[in-house]
């Protein structure tokens, strides 16, 4: 039985597959468009999908939509009628598009796929919960859903028992956690839905003023997690901005302009949004362990991606062990719609592996071969060394650890906004100087920024404060004590963006002003090569950590193919790309141009 499952139209459309309930391929459609957040119909997706498992689209038993259109479309035309003038603008700007596709997906899908059968609709956070509990490594746990908005709720709890997902309660629009976070988002100068990172990232440099006033004006929180916004500080219900001018008012004047200079309030604002968010998680977290008896949590949402909410919830002991699903957005979502369909819609039983998710590492994307790397390197005339095995992995733990950065193209793509070791850029993570290296010449983003830590797993605790694997980069916790490295006075009484290049632990480059990292823990037997590598750099520094960033610069997706890796290699400072057993290094490469787009398109049968 084959089911893909679809997500598409608000932002990251992807498409999942799967074959008698196991994950055969799953990806984002920017990934293959090449535009960031890309959320038109996943063609390129859905086609990657099929080839993957050699199939055409006759052959799909169902093919399921993450959430109900009608019913969106619903809450979006009660909302603008609520506000007949002042959404105007916002209702023609929104209007044709639905008009136009968005009622229409049922059809659309038919003309797209050349299919003619079973289409379901399951609801958004029912799609959410579906992948948090379905690939997860439990039998039984209790379902946690945060996000902007689905059709009506804006975040749910619920419980996974066997092969059902149960939504017990939901809180519904306007009152949104993720539309807070993305309001704060918004007025500090960064981009909605993609920015949310940057500012949990700006978060340690500022100190948190600003939670009370959060709280005593914006936001009405309960003891369960519930509560209500003060609409008139937001503009999201029927402008086209985040935040109303009372908000501004309220925060002493107007948003920060893009690019524009960060300054002590935007920082200040980041840590105390950043604070409040973890509070209500924690607080949404305790009531969902009371309501359900539950020992385990399953999450996800584009909430679930706050990887320190992630580890505030883990210490907390509310539960003996969560888990979250690694494309915890609008991508998971096609996951979990296919999910729905196999066991929900086809009555289908779950299979349990003890003690380990189904998620297949999240690595689902298109793998190259190395006869197809070699073809487009020998067309190209481009300059490389081949090696494998032993002397590959040697040869590239010295490179990294003699300051080199490194393009590691290797494997099966990854699902979901991380790399994990397959569509990497890899650095040491013992320079001082090398998280700003990264940020400004290799990633060209801003500098405060901090990196992620790939650690092998057994050595893990060693370094961080990390008492279970952490493979989807999903978790923060604080560098060990004995890791650490004294500041002196003059160094501690740093304010803001000051804090930035005082190196803080013997791996300083992901090492956070308040010494947290977000980890990547990496095993053998569900990445043998990277943990290989990671091994191999272990034994000559003495070192199991390395610096793990997703191989893509500023407003570009994680690259896919080999002509993706290439471009992006030669139009960054990386020293060394190995893709396969095939090293390229730049010094010997012909002065780059930009290129006709030499892109493999996957075209539906």
């Amino acid at each position: 039985m084959y089911i893909l499952g679809i997500s598409a139209y608000y932002h990251d459309s992807a498409a999942a597959l799967l074959h008698n309930g196991e994950i055969v391929a799953a990806a984002q459609e920017e990934r293959f468009s090449r535009k960031k957040h890309d959320h038109d119909f996943p063609r390129r997706a859905i086609g990657y999908c099929l080839s993957e498992a050699a199939i055409t689209a006759e052959q799909i038993d169902v093919v399921a939509f993450y959430d109900k259109p009608f019913l969106k479309f619903t809450r979006l035309l009660e909302t603008y009628l609520s506000f007949p003038l002042r959404g105007l603008s916002s209702f023609l700007m929104a209007m044709p598009l639905w008009i136009r596709q968005k009622l229409w997906i049922p059809d659309l899908i038919e003309k797209e796929l050349d299919y003619h059968g079973t289409i379901i609709f399951p609801e958004h956070h029912e799609s959410h919960a579906a992948s948090a509990f379905f690939p997860s490594p439990f039998k039984k746990a209790a379902i946690l859903t945060v996000d902007g908005v689905g059709e009506w709720a804006t975040a749910s709890i619920g419980t996974g028992n066997a092969n059902k997902v149960e939504i017990l309660s939901e809180l519904q629009f306007p009152h949104s956690l993720g539309l807070l976070y993305s309001a704060f988002t918004y007025f500090t100068g960064f981009k909605v839905n993609s920015g949310e990172y940057k500012l949990m990232g700006l978060a340690p440099y500022g100190e948190p003023r600003y939670v009370q006033t959060i709280l005593d004006q914006l936001i009405d929180l309960k003891e369960d997690g519930s509560f209500r916004l003060d609409l008139s500080y937001f503009d999201y219900l029927t402008g086209l901005k985040m935040t109303s001018k009372k908000f501004d008012r309220l925060f002493g004047g107007p948003p920060r302009q893009p690019e524009s200079p960060l300054t002590r309030r935007e920082m200040d604002m980041a840590r105390s949004i950043q604070e409040v968010t973890e509070e209500i998680i924690l607080r949404m977290a305790r009531h969902v362990k009371k309501v359900t008896g539950m020992e385990y949590l399953c999450l996800a949402g584009g909430v679930a991606l706050n990887s320190v909410a992630n580890g505030k919830i883990l210490r907390s002991g509310i539960f003996k062990d969560i888990w979250i699903q690694p494309a915890a957005g609008d991508a998971g979502g096609a996951l979990g719609a296919a999910y729905v369909a196999h066991h929900h819609f086809k009555n289908a039983n779950r299979k349990i592996t003890q003690g380990k998710d189904s998620q297949c590492a999240s690595l689902l994307g298109p793998v190259y071969t190395e006869t197809e790397i070699n073809t487009f390197l020998k067309e190209r005339n481009i300059p490389f060394e081949q090696d494998a095995d032993e002397s590959l992995l040697n040869r590239v733990a010295e490179a990294i650890a003699d300051g080199k950065v490194i393009g590691w193209f290797q494997g099966r793509m990854e699902f979901g906004p991380r790399a994990l070791g397959n569509r990497s850029i890899l650095a040491d993570a013992r320079s001082p100087e090398m998280q700003r290296k990264l940020n400004l010449k290799i990633k060209f983003r801003e500098g405060f920024r901090p990196f992620a830590p790939a650690v092998l797993e057994e050595a893990a605790e060693d370094w961080f404060y990390l008492d279970r694997p952490s493979p989807y980069m999903l978790l923060v916790c604080d560098v060990r004590p004995e890791k650490r490295l004294p500041v002196d006075k003059e160094a501690a009484g740093l304010n803001g963006l000051e804090k930035l290049n005082v190196p803080r632990s013997q791996i300083p480059a992901v090492t956070h002003v308040d010494y947290s990292a977000r980890i990547q823990t990496v095993n053998r037997r569900d990445n043998p090569l990277f943990y290989d590598l990671l091994a191999a750099f272990y034994r000559k520094t003495g070192c199991p950590v390395v610096i793990n960033t997703s191989f893509n610069v500023r407003g570009e997706p994680i690259v896919n193919s080999p002509e993706d890796a290439y471009r992006c290699f030669m139009r960054t400072n990386m020293d060394m790309l190995v893709m396969g057993t095939h090293i390229l290094q730049k010094e010997k490469q012909p002065q780059w141009q930009e290129q006709q787009d030499w892109r493999t398109v996957y075209e539906l049968d």
